[in-house]
């Protein structure tokens, strides 16, 4: 006897952002999709092609996630860019610089 695989579909969002520009995608997918199938199936890698869905980091609702996570209805999977700056070094040159200005 073969177990029947969950059949139900939910609506989703995918979500990716540039500084100047923001895509979410809304798609429908099986309740048991992972989160790496509804990122290719969405087509946002082929609008980002510069996205490495392997090496980035993501999150469901600014929390973060593994691409073999499911979703349930409405969630919103977002793909994050790597950092430009490290934000402790920057902390500590923004202290740095306070300090200087200060004497």
């Amino acid at each position: 006897m073969q177990i029947e695989e969950n059949k139900e579909r939910i609506l989703v969002e995918v979500a990716y952002a540039l500084p100047d520009k923001q895509t979410i995608l809304s798609v429908k997918v099986n309740s048991s999709a992972t989160i790496l199938q509804i990122v290719n199936d969405s087509g946002i890698l082929e609008l980002y092609p510069e996205i490495n869905i392997e090496s980035a980091r993501v999150g469901i609702f600014s929390k973060l996630a593994k691409l073999t996570d499911t979703l349930h209805a409405g969630d919103r999977i977002e793909i994050y860019r790597p950092l430009i700056a490290d934000p402790k070094e920057v902390r500590k040159q923004r202290a740095l610089k306070a300090k200087e200005e200060k004497k």
